[in-house]
């Protein structure tokens, strides 16, 4: 989808900044989202996720076009399979013809190293769907395994946080009753095949739903009091990592301590309709800015300290063609022309240790918001296909990844 607006001077002046401005990068993953009609072409993409130290990305199907456009780049990708196509994996012909098409075909100069199979199927309450889940994991890990690609490619999927059914404190995390009968093959499938455990978190609409009793300082990484746990004493200052580490709870109170966790999805828009409370570019630049600071000091949460968060941000492009409020279409660091949303390198932005794990501390005491575990009633609404991943970028870096974009942003205008 080739952008109106999107000039080939811009890449070449992104390319030139990489050689003048190195960047330092840890791991983080961007989603790379294409429901609109004036995204650039995937070969103009190439430079925009590099300057953001991407070197994972997650795709929503196997768009030939990308996947091509990223061989022999370094890049490594998580392609998916959309919920449309479930039922027809647990056909093993259908799976392996599917796994040769959208991934062997582009094996080894594309790195394909991950296939998310459907996407928060559990809590779409569509029964037919969710049975079809497993068999088709299974499905297209057979084929895998037939073509020997099972050692380089690994098979998951994305769940929404609406899986849990307790959340508060973390340390109560615990998976929706009415779904262990389906998580728990899940997870042992996953387990055995040593994939990791996706789920998709959103501060924001915890924030959207309560403003007056969620902290917006406590979803944003900016200075608060925090929460204690009370089971465990440990301190948390951001939602998310409460979050995460409820999915860890979780997980341990089914016996798979030691199943890996990804945050697949979460991000902050930057604009929104009026009842979306907290939609806004300054909102989006600390949510997001920060997120990236606190990844870049490889830091873990305070029950995972020495665990590298391994974490995928919504989204590579503002998509206006996707459904739903406004939020829906705002959720990109990037607008459709290839200039930044909004500036995520502005000095002074307040940033939260996140991850402390001192007994007691602050005010907060035991006490939290109780709805801090809130999740979009369709937090992927579109997103039925694609997977992506990339590398993280300290401040300073994005200090001056900022400054040079400004810079670039001139030439632009002037080509």
């Amino acid at each position: 989808m080739e952008a109106t607006h999107f000039s080939s001077n811009l890449a070449i002046f992104l390319l030139g900044f990489l050689i003048l401005f190195p960047l330092t990068i840890s791991s983080v993953g961007i989603n790379y989202g294409q429901i609109a009609n004036n995204l650039p072409s995937p070969d103009h993409v190439v430079p925009l996720v590099k300057a953001i130290g991407a070197t994972r990305v997650k795709l929503y199907d196997a768009d030939p076009k990308v996947l091509k456009a990223f061989a022999n780049t370094g890049v490594e990708f998580t392609v998916s399979l959309g919920n449309e196509y479930l039922s027809k994996m647990a056909d093993p012909a259908n799976a392996q013809q599917w796994v040769k098409t959208n991934v062997q075909s582009y094996l080894p100069a594309t790195k394909i190293t991950s296939i998310a199979v459907g996407n928060e199927v559990l809590t779409l309450n569509d029964t037919n769907l969710s049975g079809c889940l497993l068999p088709a994991m299974q499905g297209v890990h057979s084929a895998l395994v037939n073509l020997k690609l099972d050692s380089q490619v690994t098979v998951t999927t994305a769940h929404s946080v609406a899986i849990l059914q307790s959340s508060y404190p973390p340390s109560t995390g615990s998976f929706r009753q009415d779904l262990k009968s389906c998580i728990s093959p899940i997870l042992d499938f996953l387990s055995k095949t040593c994939s990791p455990f996706l789920i998709n978190a959103y501060p924001f609409f915890a924030y959207k739903a309560n403003p007056k009793q969620v902290s917006l300082d406590f979803v944003l990484f900016q200075p608060n009091a925090g929460i204690v746990d009370p089971a465990n004493n440990l301190h948390y200052d951001n939602m998310l990592f409460a979050q995460i580490d409820a999915v860890y709870a979780a997980l341990n109170r089914l016996g798979y301590k030691k199943l890996p966790v990804q945050i697949s999805e979460t991000g902050w828009p930057s604009k929104g309709d009026e009842d979306e409370i907290g939609a806004s570019p300054e909102n989006a630049k600390k949510y997001n800015g920060n997120l990236l600071k606190i990844i870049g000091q490889k830091k873990g949460t305070p029950a995972k300290p020495n665990v590298d968060l391994n974490i995928f941000v919504f989204a590579m492009f503002n998509e206006n063609l996707k459904p739903g409020p406004t939020s829906e279409r705002n959720y990109g660091l990037f607008k459709p022309d290839g200039t930044p949303a909004y500036g995520l390198g502005v000095s002074g932005i307040g940033v939260s240790g996140g991850n402390s794990t001192g007994s007691g501390g602050g005010s907060g005491g035991s006490s939290g918001p109780s709805v801090y575990l809130s999740p979009p009633v369709n937090s992927s609404n579109g997103y039925l296909a694609i997977s992506s991943a990339t590398e993280m970028i300290v401040w300073s870096n994005w200090r001056r990844f900022s400054m040079g974009l400004k810079m670039l942003m001139v030439a632009y205008l002037m080509s």
